[in-house]
C-alpha cells in the first residue's frame, strides 16, 4: 500500500499508513495558512519534535479528544501529562522505538525549545520514519548540520526540510542540506507563515533540481503526495 502524506502548512505533516494516521507538529490553531481546524483532526499518533508554540500547537486538545498516542522527548512527555494528556511515549536523540505501523528514530536539531509557559523542553528533536520500506525524514525546526550526512546513509526516499530562513534553515542551507542528504524526493515546509519567513519555494525547486539529483514535490497547504 502507499504511504499518503498531506501538508497543513508550516511544518504540521499527516502522514496515512494503512489506516494508521500520524500527525506531526499540529499547529492549527492561529496558523493564518492552516487549511483545516484542530476539531477536522483525529490522528493515531501525535509527535512533538520541540516545545514552540508553534509546534506543540493543538496536540493537548487534540490528544485529550481523539486518545491519540503523543511521541515526544522526556521533558514535553511530562508536561504533556501535566496538561492532562493520559497516552505518551518518550523517546529521546538517537533512540529509536518500533511501533506497530514502523519505526521512529528521533535525530538532532539546532534551535531552542521552550515550552509556551516557559517551561523547560527538553532537547529538539527531527523525526526518522521508517513505515513499509520507505525512509521520511522530518526535520522539522533546524539549521544546518554536517550530520545531516549520517542521516543521510540511511537511504532517505522524502526529506522534509525548513526553507524558511530567520527561525530555521534558509533557501541556501537548505539546499546544502540536499547535498548532505541527497534523498530522492524533497517537500519544502517552515516557510512563509509569518512574514519574516517569506520564500519563493519555485525558484528554491529550480536550484535544487539543477544543483542535485533530488526531486522536489511542492505543496499547498491541505495538497497531498504518496510514496
Amino acid at each position: 500500500m502507499s504511504i499518503c502524506l498531506t501538508w497543513y502548512s508550516h511544518a504540521c505533516i499527516l502522514i496515512e499508513t494503512e489506516g494508521t494516521k500520524l500527525l506531526v507538529d499540529p499547529f492549527i490553531t492561529g496558523n493564518p495558512l492552516a487549511p483545516v481546524t484542530a476539531e477536522d483532526l483525529d490522528p493515531d499518533y501525535i509527535f512533538v519534535s520541540h516545545g514552540h508554540g508553534d509546534h506543540v500547537g493543538d496536540t493537548v486538545e487534540i490528544a485529550k479528544r481523539t486518545g491519540a498516542t503523543v511521541v515526544s522527548n522526556f521533558e514535553i512527555h511530562n508536561w504533556l501529562a501535566a496538561q492532562g494528556v493520559e497516552n505518551g511515549h518518550p523517546q529521546h536523540i538517537g533512540g529509536g522505538f518500533d511501533y506497530p505501523w514502523g519505526r521512529v528514530k528521533l535525530t538532532i536539531a539546532h534551535h531552542g525549545s521552550a515550552l509556551p509557559d516557559g517551561s523547560y523542553g527538553g532537547n529538539p528533536c527531527g523525526f526518522l520514519f521508517y513505515i513499509q520500506g520507505k525512509k521520511i525524514y522530518h526535520a522539522c525546526d533546524t539549521g544546518l548540520f554536517y550530520d545531516m550526512k549520517l542521516i543521510g546513509e540511511e537511504g532517505i526516499d522524502l526529506a522534509l526540510l525548513p526553507i524558511g530562513d530567520n527561525f530555521t534553515m534558509g533557501p541556501e542551507d537548505a539546499l546544502r542540506a540536499v547535498k548532505l542528504i541527497e534523498p530522492k524526493q524533497v517537500l519544502p515546509i517552515h516557510y512563509d507563515t509569518f512574514d519574516v519567513i517569506q520564500q519563493d519555494p519555485a525558484a528554491w525547486k529550480a536550484l535544487v533540481e539543477k544543483e542535485t539529483g533530488a526531486k522536489v514535490a511542492l505543496l499547498k497547504p491541505g495538497e497531498s503526495l504518496e510514496l
